[in-house]
């Protein structure tokens, strides 16, 4: 029964490195230059099987993986975004109806960000257009950087598409119409910065075992040692097997593998 189990969870091991593979391997980045962090209630698990099977140096498990989305939502900026069809050649443009367009997306979105009842440092905006040259099928989108201080032109727009299609491919193209076909308005409420350091295990801490588990892992039992997590100091050491126990998560510490409390409460956790 133990080893049907592992061949399920060798399994779900594999797709999930393929997943991760995707995104970093197959788009030209080498996994051993990022950090893998685990999140959510189960995340913490696989910690040490994503980082063999795809080679990631370093694991950060954060100190409270269960609640990292909602912890997110919490402290991250509160963004507000519209969008609205244009679908002009740039020469027929009526700029001023774009920017009475802006103008009103801009109150619009500020209402939803007032609604809300939260506290900002600061209010930004983004406006953009989803442009391409005529008889293209994909459009570039084009930030205006000066849409709210400076009155908007068909030439400052021009200027702005050409810059934008001269970092992504090099050049523009002579003698091909411009057209723009979506206007695209965000505005973020930014929130106070949140020092993740109140997170961080406070006092002397522990790192007494809280007994030992048996675990079946690559084919063999192993006696990993149970620590709570919580209470591990900054700079502990924990080495592998073992595991670590919390109320939203539980990590696992393969033989082979450390893990050390830094300054924030995060476990980073690397190979032995």
């Amino acid at each position: 029964m133990h080893a049907a189990a592992e061949a399920i969870l060798t399994v779900a091991n594999a797709r999930m490195a393929g997943a991760i593979r995707l995104v970093s391997i197959e788009r030209g980045h080498d996994p051993r230059r990022f950090a893998y962090m685990p999140f959510g209630g189960g995340g913490a698990l696989h910690v040490c099987a994503m980082m063999r099977e795809v080679g990631v140096a370093t694991g950060i498990v954060p100190r409270y993986p269960g609640v990292t989305s909602a912890l997110g939502c919490v402290i991250a900026d509160m963004r507000h975004d519209a969008v609205q069809t244009i679908n002009k050649p740039l020469s027929d443009l009526d700029v001023a109806d774009v920017q009475r367009r802006i103008d009103e997306l801009a109150a619009s979105c500020q209402q939803r960000l007032d609604s809300s009842g939260v506290r900002f440092d600061a209010v930004r905006e983004v406006v953009a257009l989803d442009m391409l040259y005529a008889g293209q099928t994909h459009t570039l989108p084009v930030v205006l950087a000066d849409a709210g201080q400076a009155p908007l032109t068909a030439a400052s727009i021009r200027a702005a598409f050409e810059a934008a299609y001269t970092a992504a491919f090099g050049r523009v193209l002579d003698g091909i119409a411009i057209r723009v076909m979506n206007l695209r308005y965000a505005r973020i409420g930014v929130r106070p910065k949140f020092d993740l350091k109140v997170l961080a295990p406070e006092g002397q801490g522990s790192t007494a075992p809280l007994g030992t588990q048996r675990v079946f892992h690559q084919g063999r039992w192993h006696d990993a040692v149970r620590y709570a997590r919580l209470e591990l100091p900054v700079a502990a050491r924990i080495d592998g097997p073992a595991i670590l126990e919390q109320a939203d998560t539980t990590v696992w510490l393969e033989p082979g593998f450390h893990a050390e409390v830094d300054a924030h409460g995060n476990l980073l956790v690397r190979p032995s």
